[in-house]
């Protein structure tokens, strides 16, 4: 959290929302005793309600503002004022830009295909066989209409790599990180990211 916090505030986001489950005390201890107390609103989920459920009990917080959406079991080092721009440039017609990569474990990440325009045009969620390894970095702006589309489902758990992704298949823009993106969702990808990461800061800079 150390690291997404420094990134985001650095590069210019100042309103972020924090949804806690796992650990909750410790999260909160955490934001309490940083310097990133007066940008940080805190929420909680007894119950995970999935990342669409999340933004959409939230919808308040942000409005009709675009939404930059991080799934926090990444570790990331990218430009954000790039990625912001990637969004407020995309095409016509596009509701979301999404953050891909290339990995090392394909089967374990939702694959994405790409038409020249860099449009996704095919998603492929955790399946044996990929067609590729670029894959989606669940890391997302999203427009307004994404909330919106969230809204009319009429439902409180909301997946977003099985329910809304497919749906805006097509409508999807890309920034491809090319410094360092790494899923530490299980112990043998934060091990790996551990090894990794002191090489990856010696090459980056958040200016």
């Amino acid at each position: 959290m150390e690291y997404w916090l420094r990134l985001l505030v650095h590069g210019g986001i100042r309103n972020i929302l924090v949804n806690t489950h796992y650990r909750a005390a410790q999260v909160n201890d955490f934001i309490a005793g940083s310097e990133y107390v007066p940008y940080v609103t805190l929420v909680h989920e007894e119950i995970l309600l999935g990342t669409g459920g999340t933004l959409l009990r939230n919808r308040e917080f942000f409005g009709a503002d675009p939404v930059m959406l991080i799934h926090g079991d990444n570790l990331s080092l990218f430009n954000v004022r790039d990625f912001v721009r990637a969004f407020e440039e995309r095409p016509k017609g596009a509701e979301i830009t999404m953050m891909t990569f290339d990995t090392d474990a394909p089967q374990n990440c939702g694959i994405v295909e790409l038409d020249s325009f860099g449009i996704v045009r095919g998603f492929y969620e955790k399946v044996q066989n990929p067609p590729g390894r670029l894959a989606n970095g669940a890391v997302y702006m999203l427009s307004g209409n994404v909330v919106g589309y969230l809204a009319s489902l009429g439902k409180e758990f909301i997946d977003f790599s099985t329910e809304v992704i497919p749906h805006f298949i097509g409508r999807m823009n890309t920034f491809h990180n090319k410094i360092y993106h790494r899923d530490i969702g299980t112990p043998e990808s934060l091990s790996a990211a551990q090894s990794e990461l002191p090489l990856a800061l010696s090459r980056f800079s958040l200016n």
